[in-house]
């Protein structure tokens, strides 16, 4: 007899198997128990008939309390009114852990809650699909730039300075310097680049922006591409291409995901056709003030402006060259203005936001050095940037994808603090 996951169930009709799993949910009739099992792979219907085992094993099922840990001998049957399409009929039942008193029953729970129990609220069947499309986007993610001839590199979390606005940053100390929680790997990443030409790192970054908003968490994830020899026009097209390769893998390999969250595949397949839509900053601002929005050029673009501009449209969509005002120092300028940079934000559909921000790289040593003493920063702390170009220089673009942002969107859920396992917010670092 062989030990199986749920998920291989396919692989084993007719067969007598042993499972490890939890009980999430079971109903019985005076003949028949129905065990609602999980074992992290996915989901499915255990059958217990009375007159098919011994009256214990039947009395056991019925009495089964939910997240009860258990071991299940079976055969494994097709179950044609399943999305899944499989069920065990059991043979056996064997206690490992009982679970009394579960605090998460099919009731309505408060978000607070649900929060204070993000180590057992993991296990419900949504916070699964959300993680299963999480999972692939992450697959994904390595097997489109691996694709691409990208090296993965790893950029420090400790850093001994900013890569954008300073006051988001958390202050540590570092023996006898003071050092940050990474908040971009970007800045290592162009060094990166100029020594191995396309790169990418994935790692966590951290903000202290004191923002309560669904699209925010304090901690997340930041997939962080950087190429040189590369300007802005041809980041957008690799940034609209690993999008559009991200929303086809979700839909390839997370169907039953998709279905669990009661997610529109239709309108996900609408985000694979490419080109997606450009808009100019200048654009978006008259289309903004066209519309009663009380928009001024040169300020920066809320949650309700980023929403409108979106849903002009099918797809994810570009907003190019904002103000040079208003981005950070190492942008490079527009070669006809002055005033705005090579820059580009990518804005989701339906509400999510922005999931990329990217720009071509200002390659000029003279350029950036005016730069950093234009924002008071300390030329010494970024000697090393600096020497990027002065050995070598090349144009180079680069962009940065929030992954929970991502999976925000991909899996049509409310708020960010999902798709993360265990969110870091501005009132919660529990559990």
């Amino acid at each position: 007899m062989k030990n199986i996951r749920i998920i291989e169930a396919a692989k084993h009709v007719g067969e007598t198997v042993k499972i490890g799993a939890w009980v999430a949910n079971k109903r019985s009739s005076g003949k028949i128990a129905f065990l609602q099992l999980r074992d992290g792979s996915a989901y499915f219907q255990g059958v217990v008939v009375k007159s098919e085992v011994e009256e214990s094993i039947f009395d056991q099922a019925k009495n089964l309390t939910q997240e009860s840990s258990v071991w299940i001998t079976g055969t494994i049957q097709e179950d044609t009114r399943s999305k899944f399409g499989y069920e065990i009929h059991v043979t056996d039942i064997e206690v490992i852990g009982e679970s009394k008193d579960y605090p998460i029953t099919p009731k309505e729970h408060g978000t607070e809650f649900l929060m204070d129990h993000r180590h057992l609220w993991l296990r419900s069947s949504k916070q699964h699909a959300i993680m299963q499309i999480r999972n692939e986007v992450i697959r994904a993610t390595y097997e489109f730039f691996n694709k691409e001839g990208f090296l993965k590199v790893d950029p420090p979390i400790l850093t001994g300075s900013a890569a954008e606005d300073s006051t988001e940053l958390f202050h540590t100390q570092y023996f006898e310097y003071d050092a940050y929680l990474s908040q971009s790997g970007q800045l290592y990443m162009e060094a990166a680049a100029m020594a191995l030409g396309k790169v990418f790192s994935f790692g966590p970054t951290f903000r202290a922006e004191k923002s309560k908003t669904r699209r925010h968490l304090i901690e997340f994830w930041m997939i962080e591409p950087e190429m040189a020899f590369m300007n802005q026009d041809q980041s957008l097209e690799i940034q609209e291409q690993y999008v559009a390769y991200l929303v086809q893998n979700v839909l390839d390999h997370c169907d039953m995901a998709l279905d669990v969250l009661d997610r529109d595949k239709e309108l996900l397949k609408k985000y694979t056709a490419l080109p997606y839509p450009r808009i100019s900053y200048d654009e978006a601002v008259e289309l903004l003030q066209k519309n009663e929005f009380d928009t001024t050029w040169g300020e920066d673009f809320g949650s309700p402006e980023e929403t409108f501009i979106a849903n002009q449209y099918d797809q994810p969509v570009f907003i190019l060259n904002y103000p040079k005002a208003i981005k950070p120092f190492y942008m490079k300028p527009h070669p006809e203005r002055e005033d705005i940079v090579l820059c580009a934000d990518m804005i989701a559909p339906e509400g999510y936001g922005e999931i990329i921000g990217g720009s071509q790289r200002e390659d000029d040593f003279e350029a950036l050095e005016a730069e950093l003493e234009k924002h008071h920063l300390a030329i010494k702390d970024y000697e090393w940037y600096l020497d990027l170009r002065k050995y070598g220089s090349v144009p180079h673009s680069g962009f940065g994808l929030g992954l929970e942002r991502v999976i925000t969107w991909l899996s049509g859920t409310e708020h960010i603090r999902e798709s993360i396992p265990f969110p870091r917010l501005l009132n919660r670092i529990y559990p």
